[in-house]
């Protein structure tokens, strides 16, 4: 499992680091638009701040720029590249073209049966979307159920995106999501209880260690 943040803001990408818990970060053109560098900078900026893997998502909307793209961010990102590949029928066609040569994921999963595409695409990663598909299909808990299902035993993981509560976040581990992409605020809130910290005030009144013996 791993932990991603989702935000292609450089100082929160730095926050995160200290942290050491995050394992890469995704972006998307509406987080790239929010950098107040061009998506080439940013991606340069972004890729030194973490060891793991940095997700671009292709704009292109054709088979020939969308190669192109996809190329250009791996000479830009490198080894760490994974593409974000939108669940189109042409989507699923460059993924069969770029994934022997570029790590990539299909985003915007909205169905098992895309799922079930994404990895006979070559895809790494399907991503689905859970609280934005919980408003359009009514369950995004049970979409990431039904593509575990159907992924199970494959090379393919899922992604799991657009979570909104630690409760959701949660549940979506639960549901079968191998890893979770989430906004520095939401990163901060699962990490956080209130019955944690009332604990550990509790331990610091009567409490001793080394910092006071």
């Amino acid at each position: 499992m791993a932990l991603y943040l989702d935000s292609a803001i450089a100082s929160e990408a730095e926050v995160v680091k200290l942290w050491g818990w995050v394992k890469g970060i995704t972006t998307n053109p509406t987080l790239l638009s929010q950098s107040d560098t061009p998506p080439e900078t940013t991606l340069k900026k972004l890729v030194a701040l973490t060891s793991g893997p940095l997700y671009y998502q292709l704009m292109a909307s054709d088979k020939a720029g969308m190669l192109a793209e996809g190329r250009k961010a791996f000479e830009i990102i490198g080894s760490q590249t994974i593409l974000k590949i939108p669940a189109t029928p042409l989507g699923f066609e460059v993924v069969a073209s770029l994934s022997p040569e570029i790590t990539c994921s299909v985003t915007a999963i909205y169905s098992a049966a895309q799922a079930a595409v994404a990895r006979e695409a070559g895809a790494k990663i399907a991503i689905a979307y859970v609280n934005r598909a919980t408003r359009l299909l009514g369950d995004g808990i049970a979409l990431v159920r039904d593509m575990a299902s159907v992924l199970k035993g494959s090379d393919t993981e899922i992604l799991a995106a657009s979570i909104k509560s630690p409760e959701e976040a949660a549940a979506s581990l639960q549901a079968g999501a191998h890893h979770l992409t989430l906004p520095l605020a939401m990163l901060q809130a699962i990490a956080t209880h209130e019955f944690s910290q009332k604990t550990v005030e509790e331990f610091a009144k009567g409490g001793i260690g080394l910092t006071n013996s």
